[in-house]
């Protein structure tokens, strides 16, 4: 059976193609794995976006169509469907960072109780915390009844943790004000939950008028206004800007209005149509936040364990307001069509904040 897969060109984001690929013979050692279902967000629109100076079109390199097509990661889950790896069986359900397609041919090493390592040649330069696939039935984050919020919610949240982690790590930069922007976007109102949680900081969340009324319901931030309401903020007021729209504008706009702008982070794209550099700029330089760095020092300081069980007990905590305020509400895409449409809808910024989409290429 064919692998399909769902193909992005690199420079024209909104330009998708489907094609079919014939499954080779395993080489000794790799496993093919199923992509049961995977979530698309404004995440993988960052991916796509930043995905030749981050290399994240390195993870899935596309085979025989040149250098302008791509595969957007994705997080979700996975089960194998064929092995020749001996400590990787048949049956067992992953998750990980897979391509958009119904099938992906990995190579685990470094195989433990817990998960394994995809060890293929082309992803060794790359951070290793996306080369990691876990073991359902020893993840601590595993809960069966919650698939499509931890496919959603969890690899954002972990960027949210650590974006969360790292401004204590650095006091804050002397702020105790910090603007979000893209309000909406899972990203950054996992990083304002997280930022709620601690005494003393005001977080604010920019966003459309269209969807003001929903940053304002999920009550992580101290205050929501609109894009147009920017100016209305005290210009002395030291603050640190957290940039998920990547708007080049707006970006303008903040670094040029506040006199005492501390720090400007950039995390993501969700505008992608309004994405542009930051050079220029009066203030601080707009610093791209890298998830994976803050990830390896905090392992470095605390030891893998204890920045996983901060992370667990964090998440636990985040899930538990998700479900009970109804955050998010997932939807399922089925089938190339279906997955097609769900991309152009979350590229265009098209989707309701409260939806989640989920989408599947591997057949009923």
């Amino acid at each position: 059976m064919p692998t399909t897969e769902l193909l992005v060109h690199k420079n024209q984001l909104a330009t998708t193609r489907v094609r079919e690929v014939p499954d080779a013979p395993l080489a000794p050692g790799q496993v093919r794995v199923r992509v049961d279902r995977f979530a698309l967000t404004a995440n993988n629109i960052t991916y796509a976006a930043f995905g030749d100076a981050m290399h994240y079109w390195d993870f899935y390199p596309v085979q025989g169509d040149g250098a302008d097509w791509g595969t957007v990661p994705v997080w979700g889950f996975g089960t194998v469907v064929e092995s020749g790896c001996a400590d990787v069986p048949v049956d067992e359900r992953l998750y990980g960072y897979w391509p958009m397609a119904s099938h992906a041919v990995l190579t685990p090493t470094r195989v433990m109780p817990a998960g394994w390592t995809d060890g293929a040649a082309h992803r060794a330069p790359l951070p290793a915390v996306y080369n990691q696939y876990e073991r359902t039935g020893a993840d601590p984050f595993y809960r069966a009844d919650t698939e499509d919020l931890q496919a959603l919610l969890r690899p954002l949240f972990a960027t949210s943790w650590l974006i969360d982690d790292f401004m204590a790590d650095n006091d804050f930069f002397g702020a105790r004000t910090l603007l979000l922007s893209s309000a909406s976007s899972k990203t950054a109102y996992a990083t304002a939950w997280c930022l709620s949680q601690r005494a003393g900081i005001e977080v604010i969340g920019l966003t459309s008028a269209a969807n003001a009324p929903f940053c304002q319901s999920l009550g992580s931030y101290h205050r929501v206004l609109t894009y147009d309401a920017l100016e209305s903020l005290d210009p002395a007021t030291p603050c640190v800007y957290i940039d998920f729209a990547g708007n080049a504008a707006l970006r303008r706009r903040v670094h040029e209005h506040f006199q005492a702008l501390r720090y400007s982070c950039s995390v993501g794209g969700a505008h992608v149509t309004e994405l542009g550099g930051a050079k220029d700029l009066p203030g601080p330089r707009a610093t791209l936040f890298f998830a994976p760095a803050q990830s390896k020092k905090r392992s470095t300081e605390w030891g893998r364990a204890v920045l996983a069980e901060r992370m667990v007990g964090a998440w636990q905590g985040f899930l538990a307001a998700a479900q009970s305020h109804g955050w998010v509400q997932p939807a399922h895409a089925q089938g190339p069509a279906a997955a097609q449409a769900a991309y152009a809808q979350v590229l265009g910024g098209r989707m309701d904040p409260r939806v989640g989409q989920m989408v599947s290429l591997a057949g009923d």
